[in-house]
């Protein structure tokens, strides 16, 4: 059988673990699985999945931590599904925030979250489908090898900081709103808190910008939102 992807499932409890690893292994992913938030990183350092399913409830080092270690790398970054309590909003929140690209509610169909799996992987692929550098000046942004540079050095960005600069860079001279930029970027148009665009805009700026308060590429339209200078 083909292998569509390597998912790393991160859970403290070993049959839900060996669940949704055999659910997945049916679909034709390749899994591994650990069961506790340092095992988690250990393996991700050993080797980056493709996809990483999240418990945000472990022992020793939590969920969200895992999460944002991950998102600091620099090299090559997973994609990552939480796996959140029911009533554990404000992790989800957080979650988002710091990058998550889903999240599933426990209790949870192993079905959906093989779904869930095969939605983000699939546009983890169109983000990395080859296309031809943007090049804006100074500033730099290849879509296929997911890297930038401004003035010859290069940027180090998460994921979704990159995501939404690529979006952004696509679309010069367009303003949108930050409901526009959660379902765009982030896929959640029914998502209302949007602050966790004005964070990233924020990070974005601190990185590129020689003036942060005086951005060049990235302008605020009052109003509305945020449009790339271009």
């Amino acid at each position: 059988m083909h292998v569509r992807g390597s998912i790393l499932v991160v859970d403290d409890e070993p049959t839900i673990g060996e669940v949704v690893s055999a659910y997945l292994q049916r679909a034709g992913y390749e899994t591994r699985v650990a069961l506790d938030g340092d095992a988690a990183l250990a393996a991700v350092a050993e080797r980056t999945p493709d996809l990483i399913v999240l418990d945000l409830m472990l022992p020793g080092t939590e969920g969200l931590e895992v999460m944002r270690r991950v998102r600091e790398r620099a090299d090559r970054s997973s994609a990552i599904i939480l796996l959140t309590a029911k009533g554990g909003e404000s992790d989800r929140v957080t979650g988002l925030r710091l990058g998550a690209d889903d999240y599933v509610v426990k209790p949870f169909s192993p079905a959906e979250l093989v779904a869930r799996v095969d939605a983000v992987l699939r546009r983890f692929e169109t983000l990395r489908a080859d296309e031809p550098a943007l090049t804006f000046g100074p500033l730099e942004i290849d879509p296929t090898a997911r890297r930038v540079h401004n003035g010859g050095e290069e940027v180090a960005l998460t994921t979704r900081e990159l995501d939404l600069l690529l979006f952004l860079a696509r679309h010069p001279g367009r303003a949108f709103t930050r409901e526009e930029l959660m379902d765009q970027v982030w896929r959640y148009a029914f998502y209302s808190d949007t602050s966790t665009v004005t964070v990233h805009i924020r990070r974005l700026r601190a990185k590129l910008e020689r003036d942060p308060e005086q951005p060049r590429w990235i302008e605020t339209v009052w109003g509305v939102g945020y449009r790339f200078a271009g």
